[in-house]
């Protein structure tokens, strides 16, 4: 492989495309590629305009921004793995009650997948992405680090958490030290045509619609109602399906009471959406499974102090980790809102991220 070839996921977006732009201007060989991920129906019938990572106008987008640079480009079909490794545990999960993040396994499984793979094909030593995370190797540990990125509004180290050593060493993520702000007008200096180009939706292919609408039509036979009942076991409501519901909800729940009620409970097994009052809805700890150690090879018995996210917008928040079997507790210094199984939770150690998994449960 060419050690100065490098492959750029190039999603159309102003963040990928300045990221190529700082690689060539660092004397790297630029090969762009993005990934054609929606399926051919979606593409078809989606609105005019419909700012997708990886639908249509994001593909020209990523050509024009290729041609301005002068860099080889590739749109590469993986409808088929995304579909496979996004799209369909994305509807089991919510069909389990429980609540996926889509990102996560698109980084891991397509992006540092099949794209990865397909970068070694041309030669190129590392694959960059527009993400606002970092990479270093730590001789003393002998181990690649995942690091937050500079901008902490914009800092994506969550949604990266699960990728292997062997896919951390040959990641570059060359926003890590730059700021949304810095990106935008580095773009313009460059005259880039994505400069100006909105942010794309969080879960690109929903196409525009709400997860519970396109679920509704994936899956119609998640549309089962069902009993909505309090901590007692009293039913205080009807639901439309569990799947339709995340812990922590409000809104939607169409009951009425004198002080506001969650989700604080999504029972599948017995077709019941269980509510709570706020304190309810609050978990001093959480023990999570499929963990994935980044900075750190594993866990002291006695645990270790850190900092832990359980949503990619949430602030970290001081815990105490200890191995738990094959996962690991995680109890935080204070309780934490909404804890949803099905969603990552990532620990940090100061600026690296130390480890992460899937939540399996609160408590």
């Amino acid at each position: 492989m060419s050690g100065r070839r490098v492959a750029v996921a190039m999603s159309g977006g102003v963040d990928s495309s300045v990221a190529a732009a700082l690689l060539l201007e660092q004397g790297c060989e630029v090969v762009g590629f993005t990934m054609q991920i929606w399926p051919r129906e979606a593409e078809e019938s989606a609105p005019p305009g419909l700012r997708g990572c990886c639908g249509l106008e994001a593909i020209d987008s990523a050509k024009r921004v290729a041609s301005t640079l002068g860099i080889r480009h590739y749109v590469l079909n993986l409808r088929e793995p995304f579909e496979q490794l996004v799209i369909d545990p994305f509807c089991d999960e919510y069909a389990a009650g429980r609540t996926p993040n889509p990102c996560i396994r698109c980084n891991t499984f397509v992006k540092f997948g099949p794209l990865l793979r397909r970068a070694a094909e041309v030669e190129a030593a590392k694959l960059a992405t527009g993400h606002y995370a970092g990479t270093a190797y730590d001789e003393q540990s002998d181990r690649w680090q995942l690091l937050c990125g500079a901008d902490e509004a914009k800092d994506q180290s969550y949604s990266l958490y699960s990728l292997s050593q062997g896919q951390l060493s040959r990641a570059m993520f060359p926003l890590g030290e730059m700021t949304k702000k810095e990106v935008r007008s580095k773009a313009g200096e460059l005259g880039l045509p994505s400069a100006d180009r909105p942010e794309s939706q969080e879960v690109c292919f929903l196409f525009g619609e709400s997860y519970r609408e396109y679920l509704a039509r994936q899956r119609p036979e998640l549309v089962r109602p069902g009993p909505i009942v309090d901590s007692e076991g009293r039913q205080v409501g009807r639901h439309r399906g569990t799947a339709f519901y995340t812990v922590g909800q409000r809104e939607g729940l169409g009951v009425s009471r004198h002080t506001p009620l969650y989700v604080t409970d999504i029972d599948v097994g017995s077709n019941r959406l269980v509510v709570g009052e706020a304190e309810e809805a609050a978990a001093r700890g959480l023990v999570m499974g499929d963990v994935n150690y980044v900075s750190i090879a594993d866990l002291p018995t006695e645990g270790r102090q850190l900092r832990a996210k359980i949503r990619s917008a949430g602030r970290a928040a001081a815990c105490v980790a200890r191995p738990d079997g094959d996962g690991v507790r995680v109890e935080f210094s204070a309780p934490q809102w909404a804890v949803s199984p099905g969603q990552a939770a990532v620990c940090y150690e100061g600026d690296a991220v130390a480890f992460g998994g899937i939540i399996e449960a609160g408590f």
